[in-house]
């Protein structure tokens, strides 16, 4: 059964009030067609953050105070996510389009050999890029990857797809972002989540539509990934889950266990999708714990 964990979030929000006001100052950088915004602290090793569906670069605002004394971290807000102003112009928008943002992003910045931790769209988004680089990946988080075409064929998707999905889009192409992010919070999270979110939570949601209106109205939302590239992969892998997180994410998740056996596996207790953000404690030891042991074991047999 799913839930959220209102209290902590609701603390979640007032600490990120808290750390807002020592926020590094976001940088705007062109890449391609389109403009980001991310942050960035520390040196050392990069770091990249990837934030979800409803949130921006300030979902990372405590993880990176947690992680700049061993590594340059940066977070930055996907092309259609707050406060990116991107037009959307792409019909077939999907995880392959933000790969190559990401793509560029890391050429641009000149960055070599990357940690990745990605949650949900932005996990699916770090996947994408490294089976296509796999050589410029240190290691890889994924918390929940949306990796949807695995499941399209099950009862599960087919619930998630007629319950929020498509009603969402309908409510995109009616004007009623608010109606829609209910619908897509509330599969998530539960039934009320969107309602019984604190108002900062509800505005940040509301701020990120536009991505859930590019991908709901795609003409392909949930492109495929190939099962045997991500089978051989070879760089330290953490998959994520949350105790209680909705049942096609359960379907991926269990799905990459089996294609990745060696895979470090991590269940964030008191959280559903969005653990990094219902759970930030433990979601911060566990990737602080699996870099920790990446970093040791790289030292130690003399890799990159």
């Amino acid at each position: 059964m799913r839930f959220i964990a209102i209290g902590v979030i609701v603390a979640f929000f007032a600490a990120s009030q808290a750390v807002m006001a020592q926020a590094p100052t976001p940088t705007k950088i062109r890449v391609g067609k389109v403009e980001l915004t991310y942050i960035e602290a520390g040196r050392g090793q990069p770091l990249i953050l990837l934030h979800g569906g409803q949130a921006d670069y300030r979902s990372w605002l405590s993880y990176l105070s947690r992680f700049q004394s061993h590594y340059r971290v940066i977070a930055y807000s996907r092309r259609y996510n707050y406060p990116n102003v991107n037009p959307i112009n792409i019909k077939n928008h999907s995880a392959i389009i933000e790969a190559k943002d990401l793509e560029r992003f890391v050429s641009k910045l000149k960055l070599k050999h990357v940690h990745l931790v990605g949650t949900s769209i932005g996990a699916y988004t770090a996947l994408i890029y490294t089976v296509k680089h796999p050589n410029n990946v240190a290691s890889l988080t994924m918390a929940e990857p949306a990796i949807n075409a695995w499941v399209k064929n099950t009862p599960e998707f087919a619930e998630f797809n007629s319950r929020a999905w498509l009603p969402a889009a309908e409510a995109f192409r009616r004007g009623d972002d608010r109606r829609a992010m209910q619908l897509l919070v509330d599969i998530f999270g539960g039934e009320g989540a969107f309602d019984k979110m604190p108002a900062e939570g509800q505005a940040i949601a509301l701020a990120n539509a536009r991505f859930f209106k590019a991908a709901t109205l795609s003409t392909d939302p949930t492109p495929d990934i190939s099962k045997t590239k991500v089978r051989n992969l070879k760089m330290p892998v953490l998959i994520i889950e949350g105790e209680n997180t909705f049942a096609m994410s359960k379907l991926i998740i269990d799905q990459l266990k089996n294609l990745l056996p060696s895979a470090e596996m991590v269940v964030i207790p008191h959280a559903g999708h969005g653990s990094p953000r219902e759970n930030p404690q433990a979601f911060g030891n566990a990737v602080s714990s699996f870099l920790s042991r990446t970093t040791e074991k790289r030292l130690m047999t003399g890799d990159r």
